[in-house]
């Protein structure tokens, strides 16, 4: 039906699943009518995935980046060389155990990051793995002997409660008629 407007007719009228909407001239505004399709297409191929999943990949996630940058920065820290320019003191820092185990961590994180974002959109998934600062800084404390000033803890708490408002909203979003899934 070359040439059909379209325009008159309510959203609810329209079953978009079964139509091939390219021989179609539509209004301005119907290009959301196409990106539904593709939004549920998306949540059909990651429906499997319960939100329990993706909050205990988001646990390995952070655990592997937070245990990950302590051993990075415990070795580095004992490395006994200032790093410059010259590769040759990286590869050297790598063979300290500490280094190299945190490295295999970060290695592991990103990992386990890119199976995250396979599962949950980047929206859901920054903020949540976001608590990772909040060990951050708990760790650096700790093993580090790091000092955290009171506006770096009320920030840090900051991260923390704005991961827990993220956390309890829905892993995949997608847009139709204006409303949030």
């Amino acid at each position: 039906m070359p040439g059909t407007d379209l325009s008159n007719l309510d959203r609810s009228d329209l079953d978009l699943s079964n139509l091939d909407l390219t021989d179609f001239d539509l209004p301005s505004g119907s290009a959301s009518a196409l990106s539904d399709t593709n939004c549920h297409a998306l949540l059909a191929a990651t429906e499997s995935v319960s939100k329990l999943k993706v909050f205990v990949l988001a646990f390995a996630v952070i655990l592997f980046n937070s245990v990950g940058n302590l051993s990075l920065a415990w070795g580095m820290k004992h490395v006994g060389e200032a790093m410059a320019l010259n590769p040759l003191g990286y590869l050297r820092a790598m063979l300290n155990p500490y280094v190299a185990f945190g490295v295999v961590l970060l290695s592991l994180w990103l990992l386990t990051r890119m199976a995250l974002l396979s599962w949950a959109d980047l929206s859901f998934v920054l903020p949540l793995t976001g608590v990772g600062y909040v060990l951050a800084a708990v760790l650096g404390t700790l093993f580090l002997n790091e000092s955290v000033t009171r506006v770096h803890w009320a920030g840090t708490l900051l991260i923390f409660a704005g991961t827990a408002m993220v956390g309890s909203t829905n892993q995949r979003t997608c847009e139709t008629s204006g409303v949030q899934r």
